[in-house]
This record gives C-alpha cells, sequence and structure tokens, in this order.
C-alpha cells in the first residue's frame, strides 16, 4: 500500500492505495467522488476525463500513485463552493447538452481546460477539442451549442 496525498477539488485528501489502483478508482471508491464516470477502462470514451494540475486527463488510465501530490478538480470541483454551477454546467443545461449524463462529467471537464485555453473557438477548433469524449445519446449539435454558450456566458461575466 502507498499513503498518497491529492489535492481534490481544492481539499487536500488522502489515501492508501495500492501501487495499481487506477486514479478513477481512487476517486470513486477511496475518496467516495463518484462523479466521474468509468465507461471503456481504456482511455477511449472519455468519461473518467478529469483535470491534473489543469491538463484532462483520462484518470482510468492514470495509477493514483503517479499523481500523489498533485491537484485534481473533477465534476464536483466545477462549481463554486456555494453551489453555483460553473458557465460551462450552466450552459449544458441550457443547451440541452447532455441526454443521460453518463458521458456528461467528462465533457464538462475537458469543455472548461478547451474554454481557458481557447475562450472563442470555432466549430472546428470545438470539435477537435471534444474529439476525445464520446456520446451515445446525442447527434453532438446540442454538445457544441453549449460549449459556444458556455463562452458566450463566461465573456459575459466579469
Amino acid at each position: 500500500m502507498h499513503e498518497i496525498t491529492l489535492t481534490v477539488n481544492g481539499v487536500v485528501r488522502q489515501a492508501s492505495v495500492p501501487a495499481r489502483r487506477l486514479l478513477s478508482d481512487c476517486l470513486r471508491h477511496d475518496l467516495g467522488l463518484t462523479g466521474t464516470h468509468v465507461g471503456c477502462e481504456h482511455g477511449v470514451c472519455g468519461c473518467c476525463t478529469v483535470l491534473l494540475d489543469g491538463e484532462p486527463v483520462r484518470s482510468c488510465l492514470t495509477f493514483a500513485v503517479t499523481v500523489d501530490g498533485r491537484d485534481i478538480t473533477t465534476v464536483e470541483g466545477l462549481a463554486d463552493r456555494d453551489g453555483t454551477l460553473s458557465p460551462v454546467q450552466r450552459a449544458f443545461a441550457e443547451c440541452h447538452g447532455l441526454q443521460c449524463g453518463f458521458c456528461t462529467p467528462g465533457f464538462l471537464c475537458t469543455v472548461t481546460a478547451l474554454l481557458r485555453d481557447n475562450p472563442a473557438p470555432s466549430d472546428e477548433e470545438v470539435l477537435e477539442g471534444i474529439s476525445g469524449n464520446l456520446c451515445r445519446c446525442t447527434g453532438y449539435q446540442n454538445i457544441v451549442k453549449s460549449v459556444h454558450r458556455a463562452a458566450e456566458i463566461m465573456a459575459e461575466e466579469p
């Protein structure tokens, strides 16, 4: 067992994990943060995407011991501390960018990083930015609309 310390959603957390424990399993089972979903377990679907030091990573491909001392943001950490949804979360709700919701946590984390790096992406840049996330319920039109709406909301806020 390995003792690790992570800052998850702004809170320092500790866990005792075996060397082969995946970050997705650590978040869900050891830390009780079940918002991170596990789909394909091969890094293809993007459902397990979290932000590691601000960058999107597949938590199902990342060993928990390799992120000791690092900063992780899960879908639970995207909203403000008072529960106010982030612009990306609000836009996905407003534009119906989700259906069953299984892929949504991964999309929300991915889009949060995308808009941080490119606050006004073109349609092609949005499609490229979300290309690592799969949704089986939608045709992606409302997801793309949600990304553009989130960019608008972010530009309007101080």
